[in-house]
């Protein structure tokens, strides 16, 4: 079983990858009923909640399914504000790509030109920004160093860390001590969350004021986001969900964790949003209001890397999922008790966002496999039906989409 106890730290760097093959763009009017049905479908599937927003055009659809609390049965809405987790590297991203059009930042300098003894030796001679963003950089993930019972199979650093404040250097300090996972710029690279607090150090250095303050000021507010904001305390401000943890099997009944310090995941994942505000950011990116032309195509710009033992690909902050309708570009999110998926297609016209409150809720066999659910396929009827039309998931196979592969 120790592969699900590995599994355990890579579903908290979580990154969901939708795969299948590219065809026609996505077309079509948004099936409210159909996606109603679906997203209930979700919720009778065993999911906690869920709750989403379509959008097709100038067509909109939110819809919510299930309860924010198990104990009180108070029901989920569309607009509640949510934990987004990794979503939070597009935003650091366009940040940096921002710097790189004002010609502060190189994408393909070292790392030790703006932080020289933050990365020590020649490694931080060799490490690039744009390794950094396409974790090709080789550094490991601190998550493991953060929560070190996840790899005896054991929730107990999860609770001890609840109110624990983590400074960035002590993440990073965390990252570069465990055993690298290759030389910078190899693939594949390996996803770690530890690059994007280096990137956000970065960040700050360049500007002159911490990654959260410039993140908030020239990407949130420049997006016209209203209900995105880096967290100032352990608690959720504003309507929102429980998040409920269950750690496959291991923490039963799930846990509530919607009180956590998020300082442990830092600018590469802590990051609270809602689903309308999310596709707000993604349409505003890919329409070039946020950056440039050139810039976006730097962040589209593909590597492969690994995550939990499959390979993957991905940009700067950003990653495609090839769906029967077309391409899809988006990011996802996985903190304790919260689950998260953004997504929107190449031409812009689609867009689906999604969020939950129950996480790590499969099972493993004894040989390490996971067990079939029946949450996962119904979270990926509603993608598909949501990005692609109702008429293209009927008329086409269905593809098997892995929901948060790293947990496998």
């Amino acid at each position: 079983m120790r592969r699900a106890w590995i599994a355990t730290l890579a579903a908290v760097a979580a990154a969901l990858h939708l795969g299948g093959a590219p065809a026609a763009a996505t077309t079509g009017e948004l099936d409210r009923r159909e996606l109603r049905r679906s997203l209930d479908a979700v919720h009778t599937a065993g999911m906690y909640g869920v709750y989403a927003q379509a959008r097709s055009g100038r067509q909109e659809w939110s819809g919510a399914a299930g309860v924010a609390d198990v104990d009180t049965r108070r029901p989920v809405r569309p607009g509640l504000r949510h934990r987004v987790g990794s979503i939070t590297k597009s935003f650091v991203a366009v940040a940096v790509l921002q710097q790189v059009e004002r010609g502060r930042i190189d994408l393909d300098a070292p790392v030790a030109r703006y932080l020289p003894d933050l990365v020590p030796g020649e490694r931080g001679q060799k490490i690039t920004i744009r390794m950094l963003l396409s974790h090709t950089s080789g550094i490991s993930d601190h998550i493991a160093g953060a929560f070190p019972s996840l790899l005896e199979g054991s929730p107990k650093s999860i609770d001890d860390n609840r109110f624990r404040t983590f400074a960035s250097a002590e993440l990073v300090k965390l990252g570069l001590a465990a055993p690298s996972y290759g030389e910078p710029g190899s693939q594949p690279g390996s996803y770690s969350n530890t690059n994007y607090v280096i990137a956000g150090l970065v960040l700050a250095k360049v500007t002159g004021t911490g990654a959260e303050d410039y993140i908030t000021r020239h990407v949130i507010r420049k997006a016209g986001l209203r209900e995105t904001a880096f967290p100032r305390s352990p608690y959720l401000q504003g309507p929102h969900s429980k998040a409920y943890e269950n750690l496959y099997g291991l923490i039963d009944p799930p846990r509530d964790y919607s009180v956590y310090d998020m300082s442990w995941a830092g600018v590469a994942g802590n990051l609270v949003s809602t689903m309308d505000d999310l596709n707000t950011f993604y349409r505003a990116l890919l329409r070039g209001d946020l950056i440039g032309r050139a810039a976006l195509a730097q962040m589209k710009t593909t590597v492969k890397v690994s995550v939990a033992g499959f390979t993957m690909d991905y940009g700067l902050g950003l990653f495609p999922m090839d769906l029967p309708c077309g391409r899809f570009w988006g990011h996802d999110g996985g903190v304790f008790g919260m689950g998260t998926q953004a997504m929107i297609s190449e031409d812009g016209r689609r867009q689906v966002s999604l969020g939950m409150n129950l996480m790590k809720y499969q099972r493993f066999g004894p040989d390490g496999q996971m067990l079939p659910n029946d949450i996962d396929p119904a979270l990926g009827a509603f993608l598909l039906k949501s990005s692609c039309g109702t008429d293209t998931v009927t008329k086409s196979a269905q593809p098997a989409i892995p929901l948060f592969p790293t947990s496998r």
